[in-house]
């Protein structure tokens, strides 16, 4: 185990080195070579000490992590690093040029890095994202390889659980190279998710990625009498609510013809994420975790009751249930998108990227604004952060891992002078975004982020989607209690057998 680490800036000046190496050389002084004349002797020669440092120092800006053994920079032995993941091109031997000013400080960084603590880090495309569990389930269960791997996989896969529970992903608390309390880490969170056991086996850095929110049409909400500004307004000064939420969806769904059939509804959404945004904005959860590590059932808790009680009666008020086909056909799941974007709703419960380019809402002609979802009674400005996890193959011996840990740890460290910088502003500037969607929204939903334990739960899906999720939307016809009282035994079950292997 390598010892803890240890900071200091390293000050080096080339004019100090020269100055010390023609002192050292030789016994005599140099001849002088200066053209001014000699002090007479009337002259005062005392000599004035100077407040103006003799030579000028070169301090780096950027902070050296050393080892404690050595008192010099850590070094790693011309190790390459590579982070896999489904999405990013091989661009090991022709990286791209940066194109904003972060981009070219955050390359310089990760040179200076890469030279300081002597290694490479590669990061490549391999395999996808349906596979990335199970390659790294079988990758570590053959041994591993010369390869030194830091693996992506998709937030909240239940294999990554049964995977740290049997030893297969190194355990990360282990690494003194690893700081959890460190803001890049607690920005998101995600090493929450896979704390087992006392260990902490997956991680992520960085800001948490925008995820579900409401985009609203600033033409409806205008032509009902809505000021669209008045949402990023009450989202600003924390009164964005869901009482204030539903006022205005009483406002804006409008029979403009007056044939008696609604022409403009309030909410076009996905039941299924729009009820576990009510659940999460009124402080409620699906499965917790106690002190011990064990998961507990929650969907019973008073404040998740609450926002499906709630929730639900939005829906069947709210929400259109969908064309149905003459046959009887039901529609597609994604029906709610067309509506939205065909200007047949006012809001839409959705995810960020449903904007971004090559996305439906990215063409949409009319004006859209990008809000949190609002907070219930109990709860706060919350989003639930899905992002990538991060792990290291337990079939890495110490030494390995570590230096696997210590790569991924500086490569994704807070760039020097850009320590706020959230890189999905900008990502969210190139689809079809308000200016106050990018700079106040996407921060705020970075800033406030919590875990969704339930997707860990293996089989998860048995209990969560068709008795429960997908049973809550317009068409209804059972209480909140009765689907509950249907779902409890097999949530409860499943629940147990996960907390089996903890």
């Amino acid at each position: 185990m390598r010892r803890a680490m240890t900071k200091k800036v390293l000050a080096a000046s080339m004019a100090v080195a020269m100055t010390m190496s023609i002192a050292a050389c030789g016994d005599k002084p140099a001849a002088s070579t200066s053209t001014e004349p000699a002090a007479s002797a009337s002259e005062d020669t005392s000599v004035v000490e100077s407040t103006e440092p003799s030579v000028e120092e070169e301090v780096s800006k950027y902070t050296v992590l050393t080892d404690p053994a050595t008192g010099e920079a850590y070094d790693l032995g011309g190790v390459t690093v590579t982070i896999r993941d489904w999405f990013t091109p091989d661009n090991f031997e022709n990286p791209s040029d940066p194109q904003t000013d972060y981009e070219e400080a955050r390359d310089e960084y990760r040179e200076w890095i890469q030279e300081t603590y002597n290694f490479k880090v590669h990061t490549v495309t391999m395999g996808d994202w349906g596979s990335g569990a199970q390659d790294f389930v079988d990758y570590v269960n053959a041994g591993g390889d010369d390869e030194n791997y830091v693996w992506t996989i998709h937030s909240g896969d239940a294999t990554l659980l049964s995977a740290a529970q049997t030893g297969l992903c190194y355990d990360l608390s282990t690494l003194d190279c690893l700081d959890f309390n460190d803001a890049k880490y607690t920005a998101n969170g995600c090493h929450k998710l896979y704390s087992i056991n006392g260990g902490i086996f997956g991680m992520h850095a960085g800001p948490a990625e925008p995820r579900t929110g409401i985009y609203f049409n600033k033409r409806l909400l205008t032509e009902a009498g809505v000021d669209p500004e008045s949402i990023y307004d009450m989202q600003a000064n924390d009164t964005w609510t869901w009482e204030e939420f539903e006022k205005i969806l009483a406002q804006v769904q409008r029979d403009t013809d007056n044939d008696g059939t609604i022409d403009i509804w309030g909410i076009a959404v996905n039941e299924g994420v729009g009820t576990s945004a009510a659940v999460f904005s009124n402080g409620g959860k699906y499965v917790g975790q106690d002190a011990d590590g064990k998961y507990t059932y929650e969907i019973e808790s008073p404040e998740t009751v609450e926002a499906l009680e709630w929730i639900l009666g939005i829906y069947q008020k709210y929400d259109w249930n969908g064309p149905v086909a003459e046959d009887g056909t039901a529609p597609s799941w994604d029906y709610y998108q067309g509506q939205f974007q065909n200007g047949g709703a006012a809001f839409c419960i959705d995810q960020q990227y449903c904007a971004t380019p090559g996305n439906l809402f990215a063409d949409m002609e009319d004006e859209l604004g990008f809000a949190m979802f609002p907070k219930g009674p109990k709860g706060s400005l919350i989003q639930t952060a899905q992002d990538n996890v991060y792990v290291i193959p337990g079939c890495y011996d110490a030494d390995k891992a570590w230096k696997c840990a210590f790569a991924f740890d500086t490569w994704n460290e807070l760039v020097p002078g850009y320590e706020d910088y959230n890189p999905f502003v900008n990502t969210t500037r190139t689809g079809n975004f308000d200016e106050r969607a990018c700079t106040e929204t996407v921060p705020l939903m970075g800033a406030n982020s919590t875990i969704e334990l339930q997707n860990l739960i293996p089989n998860n899906g048995d209990f969560m989607n068709g008795p429960f999720l997908w049973a809550i939307g317009p068409d209804t016809t059972q209480t909140i209690s009765e689907i509950l009282d249907g779902v409890r035994d097999i949530a409860k079950n499943y629940i147990d057998e996960a907390n089996a292997g903890n």
